[in-house]
């Protein structure tokens, strides 16, 4: 290893080993580690190729893949090698690892949960693409600035990326506008622009080296990069416009849609990437399997959400119009292939877009999707709905501004449409989907998801991996399901103490990565208590924080007690047009300057904002966190997967009973959770029947304080009203039951302070956390969808 590294830094970075600087080394690394990668790569497509086998063909808009080097490495087992290698030069592997830097493919649980997935298909040896953008600059970078979220661009690409293979054959035309003519059977979409999409390839490790797949992420070139009579004429703006109008389409991961230049963005991206995807993936069935008809018998097509819905009309357009078939044989081969994920059940995140948008810009798809609709609608009058459910299950939306419902479009479509969680799956049937699932009853299913425990638990806990080894041996590095064997040693004090020691040190690691970024100072032997995800109000950050600001109160009024020392942790973007979001990060922020700096309570309680979270700054977090803050407003979370990655690294939950939150204390069991609030039955009974807050906040004694602090000025005395609406919001409305779930959420962060307490006790629920949570592994996942939906092997 240490020679062919020696070499490649040589002949492939251009350096000996005295002029290398870090960043030499760590490429030198990486190209080392892929030749071998490169070998498990072609090996597994010929495998596939000579077997005639069938692929899985993954669409998503995001992959949050975070750093490879690690992950690599650890799958082929050669971590071992490249630290003695590097070591041998003075160099240390965790340095050369940080100069990775985070792929900008992704914001949240969607991302990462595609990228979890594309590791477990590799590690389970199921063929497979996932198809997504090449962003430039990502969602954005976030910085901190007097407590506000600012937006930078994610620079991730500025030094290249060494894990990429430019393909520059697999090239393909996407088009926009223009008409579509008919004469006789022969249907011609003739685009007014066309883009080019490039296909840039990265592998995919999977576990032990079994498989490497294959991630697949489109770039955009225009046909003619730059008009040269516009540019020698002295227009050098003008002529690069057909480029910069292709650039748009790679640059930004959800670019903001409060403007209709924004909404239009959004639909060319998807329909940019769906449609390069659909074309490549059809191409290689033709190449190597011949009639388009075996298609369902050779690719099954996942979308991961609605953002890739429109590829359902883009392989009806390619089976009629480009290969001929008609309509109804074109939709029954559409069907038998697509299968479709729903992540959400806000009617805000079921995409649809208004009708003169989509048909400017896809106008033989809008004429598809009409078709499509025909068919659709005339089963439903044929099955005898009611007119109120044909209009639900219409892929138009009639009411006021007519739109196309992606999501019902991506449902007729698919023969399957799965959820992420139990809870998620049935409330799909009951609301967004009530009617499509009286019209198709055997369509829906549930898929709970799952975390890839290589990463979330070997790579980024390795203490944690060690001592438990050590405890039941190597058969859960293959199975997360043998780690069950961990029940047998969870009265086992000597046991809980080691693992409580591992939990301290990596405590220690994340208290000098916050001192080194944030120059805030934390204690390691207080409770870590995090809550790190996207910051959306129903995920209820402003709940943990006026329950912050209520233990800050009694803190400085009772100095008296015994309080149980915390360090509260946040992480998250805010999208950049969401007002309220970036508000609660200002509130984050505010809140911490006044706790910090309060010697009145000194060390019993911190508050942390950590800025940027992505991969990398989760992987340090989630082993050092005590306490899993999962408190959404029950009903409102799909699944959630950084609850299950909490769980795997001893985390305790406090939680309400919404998405996985339900399953996980089925297999932990009530001791082991901290479970309080409104059930899902009860939020939409309480919205239903009338709700009240500014009564419950004014009956409850600590809520009523802490919000009228906020409110008042306390917490932001530059600007006392900056925080007035954001609290006039929870008296006079409260959509996402704040108040009602205050008091039950307050005791139950004083049963975990009693829990910390009996440290005994503590130490077992860790345990029997990490003990019986294997069976949320995303390999578990990938089983279920392989044989209940893909019907691969």
């Amino acid at each position: 290893m240490e020679e062919r590294i020696v070499s490649v830094l040589k002949h492939r970075v251009g350096k000996n080993e005295h002029a290398a600087k870090p960043h030499d080394w760590y490429n030198a690394a990486v190209y080392t580690l892929r030749d071998q990668v490169i070998d498990a790569w072609i090996e597994s497509t010929t495998r596939t190729h000579e077997a005639k086998g069938k692929r899985v063909y993954y669409l998503s808009l995001e992959f949050l893949i975070g750093r490879l080097l690690r992950d690599a490495m650890s799958n082929l087992d050669l971590t071992g090698e490249m630290t003695a290698a590097l070591a041998a030069h003075g160099l240390d592997l965790a340095a050369i690892e940080e100069l990775e830097p985070d792929a900008a493919l992704g914001n949240g649980g969607l991302g990462r949960l595609a990228a979890c997935f594309m590791e477990s298909l590799a590690t389970l040896d199921i063929p497979a693409y996932g198809y997504g953008i090449r962003y430039v600059n990502g969602m954005f970078r976030q910085r901190i600035d007097e407590g506000w979220q600012v937006e930078l661009p994610e620079t991730w690409l500025a030094h290249g990326n060494p894990w990429e293979f430019d393909r520059p054959e697999s090239a393909y035309e996407v088009g926009f506008g223009g008409e579509v003519v008919s004469e006789g059977d022969t249907v011609t979409w003739n685009p007014a622009e066309v883009i080019e999409a490039n296909a840039v390839d990265t592998p995919v490790v999977g576990w032990r080296g079994k498989r490497v797949n294959t991630l697949r992420l489109w770039t955009a070139n225009a046909i003619d990069p730059i008009r040269l009579d516009a540019f020698n004429a002295g227009d050098h703006i003008g002529a690069l416009s057909a480029q910069m109008r292709a650039d748009s389409l790679v640059r930004v991961l959800y670019p903001a849609d409060s403007s209709p230049a924004g909404q239009e963005l959004r639909l060319r991206q998807e329909f940019f990437f769906s449609s390069a995807s659909i074309q490549d993936i059809v191409r290689r069935h033709a190449q190597y399997h011949g009639d388009v008809r075996t298609l369902p018998e050779k690719a099954a097509i996942q979308l991961n959400d609605t953002h890739p819905s429109v590829a359902v009309a883009e392989l009806m357009r390619l089976l009629t119009d480009e290969h001929g078939l008609a309509f109804v044989e074109a939709w029954d081969i559409t069907r038998r292939t697509v299968s479709y994920t729903n992540h959400t059940l806000l009617p805000e995140a079921l995409e649809s877009w208004p009708q003169p948008l989509f048909e400017r810009l896809l106008p033989r798809h809008m004429q598809i999707v009409y078709a499509i609709n025909g068919l659709v609608l005339k089963e439903a009058r044929e099955a005898g709905l009611s007119p109120e459910s044909i209009a639900a299950i219409s892929l138009i939306d009639e009411h006021g501004e007519r739109r196309v419902r992606m999501a019902n479009l991506a449902f007729a479509g698919s023969h399957s449409v799965n959820g992420v969680a139990a809870l998620h799956t049935e409330l799909m049937k009951e609301t967004v989907f009530k009617d499509l699932h009286a019209l198709y009853p055997g369509r829906i299913n549930n898929k709970t998801n799952g975390v890839t425990p290589r990463r979330w638990l070997q790579q980024c806990n390795p203490r944690l991996t060690g001592l438990i080894r050590e405890t039941i041996g190597d058969g859960f590095l293959d199975d997360a399901e043998k780690l069950e064997a961990l029940n047998a040693h969870a009265g086992d004090a000597a046991l809980g103490e080691r693992i409580d020691a591992v939990k301290r040190a990596n405590k220690v690691d994340l208290a000098k990565h916050i001192k080194d970024l944030m120059g805030i100072t934390v204690n390691p032997d207080a409770m870590f208590d995090v809550q790190v995800k996207r910051i959306h109000e129903y995920k209820r950050q402003l709940l943990n924080l006026i329950e912050t600001v209520a233990l800050y109160d009694e803190m400085r009024s009772h100095p008296e007690r015994d309080w149980v020392p915390r360090v509260k942790i946040f992480g998250g973007k805010a999208a950049s047009s969401y007002h309220n979001a970036k508000l609660i990060i200002k509130l984050a922020n505010d809140i911490a300057r006044r706790v910090n700096g309060d010697p009145s309570v000194g060390d019993l309680l911190k508050v942390v904002f950590v800025p940027n979270y992505n991969v990398s700054q989760a992987e340090r977090i989630i082993p050092a966190a005590d306490l899993s803050e999962q408190i959404s407003t029950a009903g409102m979370e799909a699944s959630g997967t950084g609850n299950m990655k909490f769980a795997l690294n001893g985390a305790l939950t406090i939680g309400t009973l919404d998405g996985a939150n339900i399953e996980i204390l089925e297999r932990v069991g009530d001791d082991n959770m901290f479970i309080f609030g409104l059930t899902a039955e009860e939020v939409a009974a309480r919205r239903e029947n009338g709700y009240d807050p500014r009564a419950i906040i004014e009956g409850s004694r600590e809520l009523c304080q802490a919000v009228h602090s906020i409110a008042s000025g306390v917490f932001s005395p530059d600007d006392p009203g900056r925080f007035a609406g954001l609290m006039d919001g929870l008296l006079d409305s409260d959509w996402f039951m704040l108040a009602a779930d205050f008091d039950s959420y307050a005791a139950a962060q004083r049963a975990v302070d009693e829990r910390w307490r009996n440290r005994a006790a503590w130490r077992t629920s860790a345990i029997r956390n990490i003990a019986n949570v294997g069976w949320f592994s995303s390999d578990r996942t990938i089983a279920e969808y392989a044989r209940d939906i893909w019907n691969v092997t």
